[in-house]
């Protein structure tokens, strides 16, 4: 059994190797000293992680508790964390709070100091050691004497850089390089850039082109085997017992497999209009009562990819026979509504029923494109009739990663009477020259700094694009903007020209006109 004392001075390591090289070095070495059994741990405790990605089980903890170190004894383990760890996520019923807290302080009292620092780091969900997942699955595939592609391949069809790890310590290379899109392993869903017209979309698609209403839904992966049915998220967690309804049509109305579908889940209100995000996000946040709120807010599925039919894969085969699959699969139910366009007109026309049916806009699909797990690129674009206002950067935290050194995640405000009131955060829509030019400009207009988030004179307007205005339990203003991201630097206004919280709010209501309402208006 590894001692989790080498993981933590692997860490050590890894924060004093600046080179990319030598953290590899680092990484490759370890993963090859590890039994197949640890690699798994490892790998999920390298990343940040206390469990896989793929793993449904959280902690509900931040932080290790403080601890007197306990009566000497055997070294702390790999095996041994990942159980501690197990046993504190599985505590429920009364008294769940302590029993928590109390397993985590016997974990914090076996470990020494630096291992009580690893411990805290994984807890935390951020290591700082500069190993990303990238270098992680390099590491894994040179451990295991494997081309650094076969192990990507490896990682995108099986959804989990833990799983890879598993695979390539208990059998080898010629195992990542078998790997396939198996059911009950979900897959990193393929990714869609933005385009700005439909002349790109057909020029970048051949002209030709499969349009198919972009909903304002939650991705997800439905997988079933027999009697066994799962649903994943679009960031892979395990979503099953927050579905019932979905599970119960897939039991009734989808072959028994083994399949793998990608699609959506949207709520609608008694018209057929979409409701907020906000208001589904109700059910995949859901663990109690699950059954109730099925009632209450049932969701619709829309499909509209096939990953695997009767056990075949697909995933190489171009998305017209992929489609095909689909519709033959599903008896034309529960598609996407789609269209196949060979004209920027026709193409017009679509997006505006899609727009006029309360929907984000279009997506855009190359019949002949493979389906790339986790990929983004024109084989896929998408196509949004975004809103855009005027904010206020109000304050700004600190980068990490790639972004160390600079002020990149800013704090939005609109006006509101002789105040600003906050309504999001946003770290996206500028280049790295811009983000250090923002940095200068902030960091000369700062009030406080408390080591992570700098308040700043109110100065600064940005143009920010957003999906969707939300109704916001954070923000005293109320509302929030979702997938805020900025546009341009509007040097031409000055913070009295910015938005105002009454206009935010009518913009709020007029989202009715076209949305479902499953709520009261904002006051």
């Amino acid at each position: 059994m590894t001692d989790f004392r080498k993981l933590a001075e692997l860490c050590h390591g890894l924060e004093g190797s600046p080179g990319r090289l030598a953290k590899l070095s680092l990484l490759t070495e370890f993963l090859a000293g590890l039994a197949p059994g640890e690699a798994r741990a490892a790998v999920v405790f390298l990343t940040g992680r206390a469990f896989a990605a793929s793993d449904p089980r959280v902690l509900g903890v931040r932080r290790l508790p403080d601890a007197p170190p306990g009566p000497a004894g055997p070294a702390l383990a790999l095996g041994d964390v990942a159980e501690a760890f197990a046993a504190v996520a599985e505590a429920g019923g009364a008294g769940a709070r302590q029993a928590r807290a109390a397993r985590l302080r016997e974990l914090a009292a076996r470990a020494t100091p630096p291992e009580r620092r690893i411990l805290g780091r994984i807890l935390a969900g951020e290591m700082r050691t500069g190993a990303s997942d990238g270098l992680v699955l390099e590491a894994i595939a040179r451990a295991a004497g494997a081309p650094a592609a076969t192990a990507r391949r490896a990682a995108l069809l099986l959804g989990d850089l833990a799983a890879v790890a598993e695979l390539a310590a208990r059998d080898g290379a010629e195992a990542l390089a078998a790997a396939t899109a198996s059911v009950g392993v979900p897959l990193l869903p393929m990714l869609a850039e933005l385009a700005q017209g439909f002349d790109e979309v057909l020029a970048a698609h051949g002209g030709r082109t499969a349009l198919e209403y972009k909903y304002d839904g939650a991705r997800i992966q439905l997988h079933r085997e027999g009697e066994r049915i799962g649903v994943w998220s679009r960031r892979l967690s395990d979503v099953t017992r927050s579905l019932p309804d979905v599970v119960e049509l897939a039991r009734e109305q989808l072959g028994p497999g083994p399949l793998i579908l990608d699609g959506e889940v949207l709520a609608l209100d008694r018209a057929g209009r979409p409701l907020p995000f906000q208001e589904l996000m109700r059910r995949f946040r859901r663990v109690h009562g699950v059954a109730a709120l099925a009632r209450e807010l049932p969701l619709t599925l829309r499909l509209f990819d096939c990953l695997v039919a009767d056990g075949r894969s697909l995933i190489d085969r171009p998305y017209a026979e992929r489609w095909a699959a689909l519709a033959a699969l599903t008896g034309g139910r529960h598609l996407v509504e789609r269209a196949v366009v060979d004209d920027a007109e026709a193409a017009r026309a679509f997006l505006e029923r899609a727009l006029a049916a309360g929907h984000e806009g279009v997506m855009a699909k190359d019949l002949r494109s493979a389906y790339e797990p986790g990929g983004r690129g024109k084989r896929w674009l998408k196509l949004k009739a975004a809103e855009t206002v005027d904010c206020v950067i109000v304050a700004a935290d600190r980068g990490s990663g790639r972004r160390t050194g600079w002020l990149s995640n800013y704090h939005l405000a609109v006006a509101d009477g002789a105040g600003l009131a906050d309504v999001g955060k946003t770290f996206k829509g500028l280049t790295d020259r811009q983000f250090v030019e923002m940095t200068e400009c902030l960091r000369a207009l700062a009030t406080a700094d408390d080591g992570y988030t700098v308040r700043v004179r109110p100065e600064i307007v940005v143009e920010v694009a957003y999906n969707e205005i939300q109704r916001s339990p954070t923000y005293p203003s109320g509302l929030a903007l979702r997938f805020a991201r900025i546009t341009r630097i509007r040097d031409d206004k000055g913070p009295g020209q910015a938005t105002t919280l009454a206009e935010l709010r009518a913009l709020y209501e007029r989202q009715f006109r076209a949305k479902g309402r499953a709520s009261r208006p904002v006051v």
